[in-house]
């Protein structure tokens, strides 16, 4: 039996005019159409295939690779809206991936992009995708650890900040005290678990929080310092913009690094910019005294 909506090795068992019929299984011949086909490809060989189904319903192979396959969260781009059906996304094949009406927690438009979780229609047997995302998430109490590295997709905005989509399965929130700058809904980007609370409910972050995130953060400093000559224009008023263009982190968490180097009298804080004081800077080495002969 095929896999539906996923990558299959399965064998040829004949070569026709449409194009190789491949062994399915309990699901019986699958076609791979003439178009897929490569020169190279022999009766009882195995082929590497994704399975779907046809406008037609009838199981069909493929050798592209969609942007999302069964079980996958993704962000996709709206390409059509039925309003009776549902609305229609581009998922890398030629058959767009239907987002039924009864899926979707919006009103959706020509061009939007819908986070989904695409799964099997228990009643159609079709490939479809849904937004109702809560449906498909992990409910059970995550094990993550503090500053645990994590990947994330964003997927929602809240009073509060983004909620995102932690390592495929659970969903976790990003506040906005804590980022530098507005977050797209459908982007995948690398957090830090900054903890997991007693109802299971989990805190983000872009950096590491506290003692662990502020010493690797101000060595960073104190380089990019020594490499500028000893001074930067970076300061209590810089915008969080600036500093996440250069150091890759939140505002909160630079202040938090500098005051750790001025506690340590490694730096000096001025006006418009930061100096690293004379006792923190590398010695510049003398020239080789010359002796007489």
């Amino acid at each position: 039996m095929a896999d539906l909506g996923r990558r299959n090795a399965l064998p040829i068992l004949r070569d026709a005019r449409p194009g190789l019929y491949l062994d399915g299984g309990a699901d019986g011949e699958i076609l791979l159409p003439r178009r897929y086909v490569t020169p190279h490809t022999v009766v009882g060989a195995l082929v590497d295939v994704f399975v779907y189904r046809d406008s037609e319903d009838r199981l069909v192979a493929t050798t592209e690779t969609p942007l999302a396959m069964v079980g996958d969260f993704a962000a996709l781009r709206v390409v059509s809206v039925q309003p009776n059906i549902g609305a229609f996304l581009a998922w890398g094949l030629s058959k767009d991936l239907l987002l039924p009406r009864r899926e979707q927690t919006s009103s959706l438009h020509e061009g939007d992009i819908v986070v989904v979780r695409v799964a099997v229609d228990e009643k159609s047997r079709r490939i479809v995708a849904s937004s109702r995302l809560n449906r498909w998430l992990n409910t059970a109490p995550p094990m993550y650890a503090p500053e645990q590295a994590v990947s994330l997709l964003v997927c929602g905005k809240t009073a509060l900040g983004y909620n995102a989509i932690v390592e495929s399965a659970h969903l976790g929130l990003l506040y906005f005290s804590d980022l530098a700058q507005a977050l797209r809904i459908g982007e995948t980007i690398a957090g830090y678990v900054r903890m997991v609370r007693p109802d299971g409910k989990i805190d983000l972050a872009l950096d590491r929080a506290g003692y662990v995130r502020v010493k690797p953060l101000g060595e960073q400093i104190v380089e990019a310092l020594t490499a500028a000559g000893g001074a930067l224009p970076f300061h209590d008023k810089s915008s969080p913009a600036e500093i996440r263009d250069k150091f890759g982190v939140s505002k909160k968490a630079f202040k938090q690094a500098l005051g750790a180097l001025y506690r340590k009298r490694r730096i000096a804080i001025e006006p418009t910019e930061i100096r690293l004081l004379e006792e923190a800077a590398p010695r510049k080495k003398s020239p080789p005294r010359r002796t007489g002969n």
